[in-house]
């Protein structure tokens, strides 16, 4: 579709891919793109696989854009809130295919997606903030409240804890784990039972369930703007 993120077609799935270098890092360039992949699933009326490259989903924000200040740090953090909210209350259904390490905020992309498929091995997801000295911020304590299993979620927030996909499956990051070479075909034999579901109900109901956290995430965002002085 463009330099960062692929759009791709097919028997109504849209397959969504993250392009950008060894560590899929997360800018404002891959957030454009993304939303831009998202309006045309919507114009598509696709169901949505989003993945990234072989081994990596992705390891977070783009460093070199949060290292330039804390106003870019702080501009960055708001978008990629503002999207993973658009996730939550997306219209179509969204399949996280993570094909590797999911940190920081790869890891709250699969909090916010509506069934997340993982993949054997030796690969790291969680959430990292605490233990490389960011304070985390309001949206993202709850995102992860919003879906993490109740134990793993001060295990996760506060401690900064790292899981192993299986580790992920109790977590509540992901819901299964299978076989590298199976995860693009079991992602789409379930997005294929998904397009059975009647969209109209399954955007309505998604709206009625999430309703309050919606709204709090709303709020949420707002906070952490103002904390970080993006607003006047």
């Amino acid at each position: 579709m463009t330099n960062f993120v692929d759009y791709s077609l097919n028997d109504g799935v849209a397959t969504v891919v993250v392009n950008n270098g060894k560590a899929n890092a997360l800018s404002h360039e891959v957030f454009e793109e993304l939303n831009k992949a998202l309006d045309q699933a919507e114009q598509d009326k696709a169901v949505v696989i989003l993945t990234g490259q072989p081994g990596i989903f992705s390891g977070g924000y783009d460093l070199k854009e949060m290292q330039k200040g804390m106003k870019e740090a702080a501009a960055l953090v708001t978008v990629g809130s503002k999207f993973t909210r658009r996730l939550a209350a997306f219209p179509l259904p969204v399949i996280g295919a993570c094909s590797g390490h999911a940190i920081a905020k790869g890891a709250f992309i699969m909090l916010s997606v509506d069934y997340r498929i993982g993949v054997e091995g030796s690969f790291k997801l969680g959430l990292n903030e605490v233990a490389i000295g960011m304070t985390m911020h309001h949206a993202g304590i709850e995102i992860a409240r919003h879906r993490l299993a109740p134990a793993h979620f001060y295990r996760s927030v506060i401690n900064a804890e790292i899981y192993n996909p299986e580790g992920a499956v109790s977590a509540g990051f992901l819901d299964e784990v299978v076989a590298p070479e199976q995860l693009l075909n079991r992602a789409n034999e379930l997005a294929q039972s998904f397009r059975k579901l009647n969209m109209r109900a399954h955007a309505q109901t998604k709206l009625k369930t999430k309703a309050g956290y919606l709204e709090l995430l709303d709020h949420c965002i707002e906070k952490d703007a103002e904390n970080l002085g993006l607003t006047a």
